[in-house]
């Protein structure tokens, strides 16, 4: 269990929405709807008088932590050696480029591609312009 919390390791701890803040109270709300058992086409539909950023902010965070959950579940089983590629089957291959280490479409091993994948969306779900923890803070710029 300690390898699985280890920081190197591509399992990171989940995003956590502040108790008291408006984020935190979609976030209970979309648990529920989606424990429900209700449709979930129903489950992901803007609640009445909810900024639309607000709830996609929610979702995508609820997403990242769900697949990160179930990558640290495989992750010790898809190693360099028995992963050597990243890909979607006999037919693709995915390709890393960031346009700063890797400036052209790389082919890289599986757990590379993955911990290169799950450290820039971290970034992305952390960067303030991308995705505000300030209530209203779209709507003053």
């Amino acid at each position: 269990l300690k390898q699985v919390f280890n920081k190197d390791k591509t399992f990171r701890p989940k995003r956590k929405f502040e108790p008291g803040t408006q984020r935190f109270e979609l976030h209970k709300r979309a648990q529920a709807s989606l424990n429900s058992g209700v449709d979930l086409k129903a489950a992901v539909q803007l609640p009445s008088g909810e900024d639309q950023n607000d709830w996609v902010a929610v979702h995508v965070v609820d997403f990242f932590n769900r697949i990160n959950l179930i990558y640290g579940t495989i992750c010790e089983f898809c190693t360099e050696r028995t992963c050597p590629v990243m890909s979607g089957g006999p037919k693709y291959e995915y390709r890393w480029q960031d346009d700063m280490k890797y400036k052209k479409p790389t082919a890289l091993p599986a757990p590379q591609y993955m911990n290169l994948l799950m450290d820039w969306i971290e970034v992305q779900i952390n960067n303030e312009d991308i995705f505000p923890t300030s209530v209203g803070k779209c709507e003053e710029e």
